[in-house]
């Protein structure tokens, strides 16, 4: 009996237990880093995501455009954070490729916790409309003939149009010449006036141009065309053995209070469960993802080997 009241006392405790145990937090406004200039895809995940955890926890949600050396600079400032959730990171699967690309002292997915897996989409080949290339064949082909004249823009070194392209230029057998920008609205932008010949990118960074007839699509980098997008082939349907495509995420600096990591990671896989973000989503060619932070943790090491490899393939450095 006394040891049945023991058990009723201690259950009846343990909710004032854990509210008491659990972190005062956030009471202040959070920041959330997008280690891109404003306008792309990185942006386009961040702000809804921002609106819906604002709702859930009660304190804003602020982005803060950080770019610089292919993301580098706005990654590195988050590892470098306190980790006490008030500074958190999205970003692009270039955040694998930091350490092998550029020379800087620490390695990203050593130094930051990842607290969910926001989304994936496949890349969109991007020529302008009066392009010489009217398909992924008459581009593989002319680079084939003038190797390193054929132009291709991304958001940075390292980023991960930079490092899709060159994994189809390896798959391909070609070489086309880089002209890094520092971020993907100046890209696309040089693209529309015809100064670079072609971009891999996303359909979220570039529905604008899309939807003004400014540019358009010649191949998709997936498995297949994505629900709702234009007609073109996929890069693997145009006969080049080539699969490719870009993921984003949530982060945060590395050793954030696992009850931090744990609320952050149910209502940011909660709001990509909402019908009117998946819809979002899809209108920006991408698919909601949503992983545990250990599932999350053990994809990005998986996804940084396989960067290391295109790196070290295509000889990629941070010149």
């Amino acid at each position: 009996m006394l040891a049945r009241r023991g058990l009723m006392t201690a259950a009846l405790l343990a909710p004032a237990v854990a509210r008491a145990q659990a972190p005062a937090w956030p009471t202040r406004p959070v920041r959330i880093v997008v280690p891109f200039t404003p306008g792309g895809s990185n942006d386009a995940m961040a702000r809804p995501l921002a609106e819906r955890l604002q709702a859930h926890f009660g304190q804003p949600f602020v982005i803060e455009n950080r770019p610089g050396a292919g993301s580098a600079v706005g990654v590195q400032q988050v590892a470098q954070a306190a980790p006490d959730g008030q500074t958190l990171l999205v970003t692009t699967s270039s955040v694998a490729a930091i350490a092998p690309v550029q020379r800087i002292a620490f390695d990203a997915g050593r130094e930051l916790d990842g607290i969910s897996l926001l989304a994936t989409s496949p890349l969109v080949v991007l020529v302008p409309p009066n392009s010489r290339f009217r398909s992924v064949q008459d581009l593989a082909a002319e680079a084939r003939r003038r190797p390193g004249e054929v132009t291709y823009a991304s958001s940075g070194p390292g980023s991960t149009v930079h490092l899709m392209t060159e994994l189809f230029c390896l798959r391909a057998g070609v070489q086309m010449q880089h002209i890094p920008y520092r971020g993907t609205a100046g890209a696309l932008t040089d693209l529309v006036a015809g100064r670079v010949d072609v971009m891999f990118t996303t359909m979220a960074s570039s529905a604008g141009q899309l939807r003004g007839g400014l540019l358009k699509i010649i191949a998709y980098t997936g498995e297949g065309r994505p629900e709702g997008t234009p007609e073109a082939p996929t890069v693997r349907q145009a006969g080049i053995d080539y699969v490719g495509g870009i993921w984003w995420g949530l982060f945060g600096p590395r050793g954030l209070p696992a009850a931090v990591r744990t609320a952050l990671n149910s209502a940011t896989n909660a709001a990509l469960r909402e019908a009117g973000f998946a819809r979002y989503l899809a209108g920006e060619g991408a698919v909601p993802a949503g992983l545990t932070p250990d599932a999350f943790q053990a994809m990005i090491r998986e996804e940084q080997q396989a960067m290391r490899e295109v790196v070290t393939a295509a000889r990629i450095t941070a010149d």
